[in-house]
């Protein structure tokens, strides 16, 4: 059996074509994986404690209900379930960090709704931890805006009850692998 083949190079203004042909011979496997790489994100906000009443999993996973019951489409339900992965990686933007990953799979409007729902989260309890609720409105121009108030009001603000039917994430995966895959056949989604 062999080895699969790697780069050679110490420095990448070293490399050859056929180096970064060995790279690229990965991408197709790499770009398979990332449906399970990301509900692998989403579980590990299951074991991420910060004193909400239900944790990051399940508030996603009841976030994405919301909008899945709202009738919301595909890209909705599914930004609604991945929101909060950034938390994973970030206590203080965890939001940009989300957007950052999902960019490539998101039309600009979700980008911009996943990328600010923080701030916009913050009406609902900013005064309560002395800022601003109001800091949303620096965004009201933004052709997005009504988009990201109506997510966090409808998906996000109100996705921490513990008698809600949420449904599992076995019931999201198909539409996660679909909204993943149609997005890369998007030209120019790498």
């Amino acid at each position: 059996m062999s080895e699969a083949p790697i780069a050679t190079y110490a420095r990448m203004d070293e490399g050859t074509v056929e180096d970064y042909a060995i790279m690229a011979s990965y991408k197709p496997a790499n770009l398979a994986a990332m449906p399970d790489r990301l509900m692998g994100l989403l579980v590990e906000l299951g074991d991420k404690a910060d004193g909400s009443p239900l944790d990051g999993y399940a508030h996603s996973l009841q976030s994405a209900t919301l909008a899945y019951h709202d009738g919301a489409e595909d890209e909705t339900v599914f930004a609604a379930l991945m929101h909060d992965i950034g938390q994973v990686y970030s206590e203080h933007n965890h939001s940009e960090v989300s957007a950052a990953i999902l960019k490539p799979y998101l039309s600009e409007r979700a980008y911009q709704v996943v990328k600010h729902h923080g701030i916009f989260q913050g009406y609902y309890y900013f005064d309560k931890i002395g800022w601003d609720p109001n800091a949303r409105d620096a965004y009201r121009d933004a052709p997005w805006y009504d988009d990201c108030v109506r997510f966090c009001e409808r998906y996000d603000q109100i996705a921490f009850r513990r008698d809600y039917p949420t449904k599992p994430l076995e019931f999201f995966e198909p539409m996660v692998r679909r909204v993943m895959r149609d997005a890369r056949s998007v030209p120019g989604v790498t």
